[in-house]
């Protein structure tokens, strides 16, 4: 059914395209009902406005708290057209009817995120814009809600094809939108108060964020998937601007997250690659275009197709050495003029720049789904310190320790279970997501003799290695067989039941081990 619109009801705190729209309805003979700075902007325009507390005869009060909270708009947004009680009802108290609600919130997201006090956020929560919003979607079988500038555009469209009017489904289409909004502002506001509260499980959670891309498919073609974003704000995939290249697709934002993640971790200059979630060579180096060669050279086979992540804005030369390798995606803090020129010949590669890097300590959410419900967990900003102990006979070098907290920082973003060889700063053998941890490291020692054959060295990359392992070594097996590969020490957990036989296997083959009290589970 289609409604005609003959009066108005604006109060936006967003501006955008308010005299435009303000025009339009004003050109087709719409009565329009504002309050305070949107008022001010439409009469200072010379669009004709009626004051809201001249249409109830009732004055703002309490600084602007109390303005639309009154029987004359919300019964003008809620009677029932067609109804006879309704009808009855706003004859009785000279309630007329509201056929179109513009309304857009206080800006409670963009106060938090601007660092305000508490007393600030909470004058920036909506009370009356929420209330009309609710009751107009409510009422959409005859009344319009737009909470979006972006339709405003859309409702010139819909009153121009429907003789001033809206059809009943663009109502029901805003009026969900406009729920879906509401709904998001005080998950907001729940969620900030719990930050405030030092609470960060309470006894309900919210989950709300805003779709920024729908995908082909999602990890498989015949999955249908969305990206949506969400929650406070943090570098990466989510702030990305996107260059160049084909749409980003499920599991390319997936490994694209697991990379940047990664490599942010490193204060030095550094450069990762992932693929399937799981890096095939993580390095820092004093150079970016060094950093990159080293991470290549851990597997140059699985970085074929692969994600490339660095945390230093990406120069032309280490761009020159990239393009040689069909990658999917590019990440960096930023990329320069030099490195987009290069890139620019490779049409079909994503490069996105991030505009920073996610700090690796700041705390957060992490979120999964089981049937029926969600996981939620503080993100893993645990790391290798000064909390080390040395349990072999003989302790590791100064580089050697380098080199096992280097490894244990990559083992923490690999897949449990998870064995990382490292040499010099940069991984030179993976295991990831084996059932058996041994079998990790029989791997990850097969792929560092793997990796110097392709460079044309005769020993194994293994050799003179240390070994990390995220997990504690239940049995010495594990540890027996990075010894066999080559390595010289390890870092892990520690806290099994056989610690000790682990310990004097340990020693047994002149391996130095330090525990550090803490895993790195990544599921």
């Amino acid at each position: 059914m289609t409604e005609s619109i003959r009066r108005a009801l604006i109060s936006v705190s967003d501006k955008t395209g308010l005299v435009d729209l303000g025009r339009y309805l004003a050109d087709h003979k719409v009565e329009i009902l504002s309050t305070g700075g949107s008022a001010k902007a439409l009469a200072d325009a010379g669009v004709a406005v009626k004051e809201v507390a001249s249409h109830t005869g009732f004055p703002e009060i309490m600084g602007g708290r109390v303005k639309t909270l009154h029987p004359k708009i919300h019964g003008g947004l809620l009677g029932r057209r067609g109804n006879e009680g309704d009808a009855r009802a706003m004859a009785d108290n000279q309630i007329e009817p509201i056929d179109l609600l513009v309304v857009n919130l206080y800006p409670f997201e963009a106060t938090v995120a601007g660092g305000a006090d508490y007393d600030t956020c909470i004058e920036n929560i909506d009370i009356g814009g929420p209330a009309m919003i609710r009751a107009a979607a409510k009422n959409h079988a005859d009344v319009t809600v737009i909470i979006d500038p972006n339709d405003y555009g859309r409702l010139v469209e819909e009153m121009a094809a429907n003789k001033g009017g809206t059809t009943l489904e663009f109502r029901k289409m805003l009026a969900a939108k406009a729920y879906r909004r509401t709904g998001a502002y005080d998950s907001a506001i729940g969620q900030w108060f719990a930050g405030v509260l030092d609470n960060p499980f309470p006894e309900r959670m919210v989950l709300a964020g805003e779709r920024k891309q729908i995908m082909r498919y999602g990890e498989n073609p015949h999955q249908a998937a969305a990206f949506y974003v969400g929650g406070p704000a943090r570098a990466g995939v989510a702030t990305a601007t996107q260059l160049q290249g084909k749409e980003l697709s499920f599991n390319n934002l997936n490994d694209t997250d697991a990379a940047y993640e990664l490599v942010a971790e490193f204060s030095e200059t550094a450069c990762a690659i992932i693929k399937h979630a799981n890096p095939c060579g993580v390095a820092v180096a004093d150079s970016l275009t060094e950093a990159y060669a080293r991470a290549l050279s851990c597997d140059t086979e699985s970085a074929f197709g692969g994600i490339i992540a660095v945390n230093r804005p990406l120069d032309g030369e280490t761009a020159e050495e990239i393009a040689k390798l069909f990658a999917e995606v590019v990440i960096a803090p930023g990329i320069t003029p030099d490195a987009a020129k290069i890139f620019a010949a490779k049409k079909n590669l994503r490069v996105l720049d991030a505009g920073g890097l996610p700090d690796p300590q700041e705390p957060g959410m992490t979120v999964r789904t089981t049937a029926g419900g969600y996981l939620l967990q503080s993100r893993d900003v645990g790391v290798a310190d000064g909390e080390l102990k040395v349990v072999t006979k003989r302790a590791p070098s100064d580089a050697e320790m380098a080199d096992l907290i280097f490894a244990f920082t990559v083992a923490k973003h690999v897949k449990s279970n998870a064995i990382i060889y490292a040499k010099d700063r940069r991984t030179v053998g993976v295991g990831a997501g084996q059932m058996s941890r041994v079998n990790s490291s029989r791997i990850a020692a097969w792929k560092a003799a793997d990796a110097a054959k392709v460079a044309g060295d005769a020993e194994s990359w293994a050799k003179g290695s240390v070994v990390a392992s995220d997990a504690f070594f239940p049995f010495a097996d594990g540890l027996l067989a990075a010894a066999e590969a080559g390595a010289t020490a390890v870092i892990q957990p520690g806290g099994s039941i056989r610690d000790d036989e682990v310990i004097a296997a340990a020693d047994e083959a002149g391996l130095a081990m330090v525990f550090t009290g803490m895993r790195h589970f990544r599921h």
